[in-house]
């Protein structure tokens, strides 16, 4: 943790990295929550502030002291690795006093209570998980892969030879094909006399898949506007599954979704004519194949989603982030929760920047001048959304575009201007950011642009405009500091007062056409 003072123990909010517990905690009680942040993202317990903020410390009982340190140890299987500290401070009462801080990183085992009931850290709750839940966690953590698993009832006959002919030709393997499976990377097995066929043989060399993995398919849903309405007013254009082989399905939804991403064409300062796909053909692509390469097969009742608005592209993938992944590393940090269709992947193309796709595509679409992607772990599914800044009824949003080639057959270009614009529902930008300090006062600039979706610099103009207006109020330096909002009810009045700060400048350029493909 980093160093806070006592305030801000008191008001941060409790939430996926944090939680405050009286000294009247129970050691088995604080072992459910270590055992939570451990299985998770890690995390920071402070113990000594009541519920209600009041300091009551944690001198005066060394006994019951001395249980809550070994909590970890006793109360703990395997044992979670924790770092504590003490923390000076005075209690409510006016006398000298300690906070306790224990803090956890994120570890690579799954860990259970002494009741053998493994929990993971979901918001501000330590979310109690079932066996299927628990494998799947196994899974991702990489204490074992599951697509090595033997399929229950597959065998040779459905694997499709031919296809592993090809695939052989293809990387240069000299022997026939099921020499091939029987004597690379545990495709096919024999065991007792008989055969044991892998999940990753199926879903890479299966005659069909979905006869074993019936939801291994790739959804897309076509929108008409920015939100996903039902009943009477459901607004599905499209709706298509694809089905089949990994590397066939895969190639299949790509080419759809070609047809549905829009494009808008404008006259060019050199009076050449430039069309600009609403995305980066890389940063769409990238989202269907990682969706594809680390979804969590183990999670058998869910569809890979692809879902289609207007001007936002999502994109649901089954399973947590795996290994050490994490939102806040996720542009450094690579794991494989399934090396062997990572690999092929990439020996068909379709992985294109092996460890460094995210990072990519993050750098691709601030280069288009489109907000950052956004990523989101809820519960067992990552979801990920990407922002456009394009209007097809202001070529205002396009104005500061150069044509500087082709890609995937159409032209694209970089943005060298500053104006992005990232709207969600009906909250402005101003509220958005607000809204995020409230919730969190100890985050970060660079957090606030994840979590909103708006640029890193369009946060940091804001900050700095709500800081000269007194809308905000910093304390403390860049690292241990925390925001503190003195008018926390956001108004009309006061997005007007800093419209300068989006309102885009008068284009030169004008924008000729901006259409949609449906198919």
């Amino acid at each position: 943790m980093e160093k806070l003072d006592i305030h801000t123990l008191q008001r941060q909010k409790e939430g996926q990295l944090f939680d405050r517990k009286s000294f009247r905690i129970d050691a088995k009680s604080l072992a459910v929550i270590l055992v939570a942040f451990a299985n998770a993202d890690g995390g920071d317990v402070v113990i000594g502030i009541e519920d209600d903020g009041r300091i009551t410390g944690v001198n005066g009982n060394q006994d019951h002291l001395n249980e809550l340190l070994r909590a970890p140890f006793d109360f703990c299987v395997p044992s979670v690795k924790v770092d504590v500290r003490f923390v000076d401070c005075t209690d409510d009462k006016g006398i000298a006093n300690r906070l306790l801080i224990m803090h956890v990183e994120p570890s690579m085992q799954v860990h259970a209570n002494q009741a053998d009931d493994a929990y993971y850290r979901v918001g501000d709750k330590s979310k109690k998980l079932n066996f299927e839940m628990r494998m799947q966690l196994f899974y991702a953590k990489g204490g074992r892969y599951y697509e090595d698993e033997p399929v229950y009832g597959a065998t040779i006959d459905d694997i499709d030879l031919d296809f592993v002919t090809e695939y052989c030709r293809k990387i240069g393997y000299d022997k026939d094909a099921e020499t091939y499976l029987r004597t690379n990377k545990g495709y096919v097995t024999t065991v007792n006399g008989a055969d044991k066929v892998s999940g990753a043989a199926i879903l890479l060399f299966g005659k069909d898949p979905q006869k074993f993995f019936q939801r291994a398919r790739i959804r897309i849903v076509r929108y008409d506007g920015d939100e996903e309405r039902f009943g009477r007013e459901m607004n599905v254009i499209k709706d298509v599954s694809f089905e089949g082989r990994i590397l066939d399905m895969t190639q299949k939804a790509i080419d759809f979704v070609e047809t549905q991403i829009k494009e808008y064409t404008f006259l060019g300062e050199d009076a050449r004519f430039v069309t600009i796909p609403q995305y980066p053909s890389f940063c769409w692509t990238e989202l269907i194949v990682n969706a594809v390469a680390h979804r969590d097969y183990s999670i058998l009742g869910t569809d890979i989603m692809v879902k289609i608005f207007d001007h936002h592209y999502e994109v649901e993938s089954p399973g947590i982030l795996p290994g050490m992944v994490r939102i806040d590393n996720i542009r450094q940090m690579h794991f494989s929760r399934n090396p062997k269709i990572v690999q092929f992947m990439q020996q068909y193309k379709l992985v294109k920047e092996f460890g460094e796709g995210v990072d990519r595509m993050f750098r691709e679409m601030t280069e288009a001048g489109n907000p950052a992607p956004i990523y989101k772990q809820v519960d067992f599914m990552v979801k990920v959304r990407l922002n456009s800044a394009l209007r097809e009824d202001n070529g205002n949003h396009i104005k500061n575009y150069k044509a500087e080639g082709s890609h995937t057959g159409s032209h694209t270009s970089s943005h060298t201007g500053s104006h992005t614009s990232s709207h969600t529902g009906s909250q402005t930008t101003y509220s958005r950011i607000l809204n995020t300090l409230i919730d969190n006062p100890l985050i970060t600039r660079k957090n606030i642009a994840i979590e909103t979706g708006i640029s890193e610099r369009m946060v940091a103009k804001y900050l700095k405009e709500f800081q000269e207006t007194g809308i905000v109020k910093r304390h403390g330096g860049k690292f241990g500091g925390y925001w503190e909002v003195l008018e926390d009810k956001p108004n009309k009045e006061k997005d007007s007062d800093i419209k300068k700060l989006t309102e885009p400048q008068k284009s030169k350029r004008k924008t000729v056409n901006s259409t949609a493909q449906t198919g």
